[in-house]
């Protein structure tokens, strides 16, 4: 099926019960098993089905079969927020004493997690610059265990090398791990080489503001025995788990699951970061209209990032489509080929004093620390979403003091630049 039909209608047809067509909430903890064999069955991994809704619920089944398909991936995993998916997309191949390679051009938050908590875990961040993909290579060493990097990184709004990254990384045995928040219809990595996808189902996929979620989703396409010195925690015995072998159970189950496989049955079982059946429910909903409003979201912030292009005041304006760097721009259109997003930033000649008066004097864009709702939104990185990190990892991720992020949403396009004008007029 075509991506938009996934959306609507893959991993479920009706309830065998009811022949209801919309999913059913499963508002449950626990599933009745068959008899004590099929329990073990279950427990054992020799077949895969419902135990306890901390580590599977059918909801969530509906939602992660269709967030698979539409990416392209083999199997996916729901959780309790995009950064729990972050997290346990590195920890689930990554222990003490290992080292991840993260591009500099990422979300604050994002940062903050590699750069100090995993840090206290025992798993060291390098942080790169992704303009040149070589620094990924020159970085690598035997314990680095994955690449990690944003698709269309917020709020830089620069668009990753992926390809590159993953060519690299699948020369010297290391998967490389893409956050497509920001982006989703508008790239699919795994088409680009990627191994694993993660998403803050928060933001666009969601849609309205209204769950927290995070999904990650296993590309089924790296060879892990093929490397298995560098991922023994998926070639080797696991103690947690009855000494599994993960890439072995996997094949047992006639599938390239090992990753995602591991990330549910000992991750999400041991640390609960699991997803509400309300909220898979609600993420399900956004699902179904996403082609159609990442659409608007793209044509109206291109209008904006252009109309504030012409803007007096305005020293630089951040956006995919105004690239007029050739090489960046020409690999902008190979990642980026359904479209530049809904994100627009922009500096002001005033700085942080000056963006402060601009997004108090909005009026129809909401002042919020999000994006992808269907409603406009602004803020100032630099005072809020960056805020703990150093001025100079502030600047490293393209965050300056006059710098405004918009997430443009799906209002009529002559409401929003009217509501731009007139905070620019009463920010000076």
């Amino acid at each position: 099926m075509h991506k938009n039909t996934i959306c609507l209608h893959h991993g479920y047809r009706a309830d065998p019960a009811t022949n209801s067509v919309a999913v059913p909430i499963y508002q449950t903890t626990s599933y009745q098993f068959d008899d004590t064999a099929q329990a073990a069955r279950l427990f054992g991994l020799e077949e895969l089905g419902n135990i306890y809704t901390r580590i599977m619920n059918p909801t969530c089944d509906v939602l992660e079969q269709r967030m698979a398909a539409f990416e392209g991936g083999v199997a996916a995993l729901a959780v309790a927020s995009g950064q729990a998916a972050s997290a346990m997309s590195v920890q689930n191949i990554a222990q003490a004493g290992d080292n991840i390679v993260v591009s500099t051009d990422i979300y604050g938050g994002t940062w903050n997690l590699f750069g100090n908590t995993l840090k206290t875990m025992g798993i060291e961040t390098r942080f790169v610059d992704p303009s040149d993909p070589e620094n990924f290579r020159r970085a690598t060493d035997d314990k680095t265990r994955a690449y990690y990097g944003e698709t269309l990184a917020n709020p830089k709004l620069r668009v990753f090398p992926i390809a590159e990254v993953a060519a690299i990384g699948r020369e010297l045995g290391v998967p490389l791990i893409m956050d497509n928040t920001a982006a989703p219809t508008l790239c699919h990595p795994f088409e680009h080489g990627a191994a694993v996808i993660v998403y803050s189902m928060t933001k666009y996929i969601g849609g309205h503001g209204t769950s927290i979620g995070g999904m990650i989703i296993d590309g089924g396409n790296f060879d892990w025995e093929n490397h298995a010195a560098r991922f023994p925690m998926l070639t080797q015995p696991d103690p947690s788990y009855h000494g599994a072998v993960w890439t072995k159970a996997a094949k047992g189950l006639g599938a390239p699951i090992a990753y995602i496989l591991k990330a549910r049955t000992t991750m999400l079982r041991d640390m609960g970061q699991a997803m509400s059946p309300f909220n898979a429910w609600m993420f399900i909903q956004g699902l179904e209209t996403l082609p159609l409003r990442m659409r608007e979201h793209c044509r109206n912030a291109e209008t904006v990032a252009k109309h504030l292009a012409a803007k007096p005041g305005v020293t630089k304006v951040i956006f995919p489509g105004l690239e007029d760097d050739a090489d960046i721009k020409k690999r902008n259109e190979a990642h980026m080929a359904g479209g530049w997003g809904g994100l627009v930033g922009f500096e002001m000649a005033g700085g942080a004093a000056q963006g402060a008066k601009f997004i108090d004097a909005l009026k129809l864009l909401y002042h919020v620390a999000n994006i992808g709702d269907v409603r406009s939104l602004a803020i100032h990185p630099w005072s809020t979403t960056h805020q703990q990190l150093s001025d100079e990892e502030k600047i490293a991720a393209g965050v300056t003091e006059g710098y405004v992020r918009l997430s443009v949403g799906i209002e009529h396009i002559d409401d929003i630049i009217a509501d731009l004008d007139q905070a620019f007029a009463a920010a000076g």
